[in-house]
């Protein structure tokens, strides 16, 4: 009967120790998951909102230089999703216009408050990514601690050498859910059953700087909107807006 209630106790503590690991497991890579469909929403909104802005003040603005001086005033240096067939392709022009509605007594007004409605779209939208990012960094941080907290408990060699020691020198035997596990494969397993935390947001997605507010900058943007209209030859607002 001894070695009956030997194996009995050793898939007890077996099942014990497995149902403890795995669920943790479990509920960590559902953690894990919902982290990264989160980056990959975050990424999304990049395109979406701050990507548009971008492409939309690139054809307003048209000229490099312009571009340029425009961004060195605002406080963003790379030029992110920016190319300049962006200014000369009405399928794009007509996507990102869609719906915009320029407001303005003059073309030059409309024009200048359609840079600048732009603009302060774009402040804002990089104020929500910014929320965004610093979301996700804690989100990670906190799956990496939970992580760490649960092998600093739940020490994975010690567990795979106390199963390797269940059964006696049958262990060596047998396969791994008979009696026990060799040496050699309670090493592979141990890689394979460690759970690793997923890579910070900043690795996976751009930090972009924060940019000035419009009534910060007005005097020095403003000269620098009125050249890219003149340089334009004064454009009809219809050329933009669909």
């Amino acid at each position: 009967m001894a070695p009956d209630i030997d194996k009995v106790l050793s898939y007890e503590i077996k099942k014990e120790i497995a149902d403890r690991y795995f669920g943790f497991r479990k509920l960590i890579e559902e953690d894990i998951k919902e982290y990264d469909n989160l980056v990959v929403t975050a990424f999304r909104r990049l395109e979406q909102k701050i990507g548009f802005d971008l492409v939309r003040l690139y054809i307003l603005l048209k000229n490099e230089q312009v571009i340029h001086d425009f961004f060195q005033v605002a406080g963003l240096d790379e030029r992110l999703f920016y190319d300049p067939y962006l200014a000369e392709s009405p399928t794009i022009k007509k996507r990102v216009f869609a719906g915009m509605q320029p407001h303005g007594l003059t073309r030059k007004s409309r024009f200048r408050n359609l840079v600048v409605d732009t603009y302060n779209a774009l402040v804002d939208h990089l104020e929500e990514y910014k929320k965004n990012l610093k979301e996700l960094r804690e989100e990670q941080e906190t799956i990496a601690e939970e992580i760490n907290i649960f092998y600093q408990k739940n020490d994975l060699s010690t567990i795979m050498g106390f199963l390797r020691g269940l059964g006696g020198t049958d262990s060596y035997k047998s396969g791994a859910m008979e009696g026990g596990l060799t040496p050699h494969t309670g090493r592979e397993l141990e890689k394979k059953m460690r759970v690793t935390a997923p890579l910070p947001v900043e690795e996976l997605l751009p930090v972009l700087p924060d940019i000035r507010p419009y009534k910060e900058i007005k005097h020095e943007l403003d000269p620098i909107i009125d050249r890219a209209y003149r340089l334009q030859g004064e454009p009809e607002m219809r050329n933009f807006v669909f």
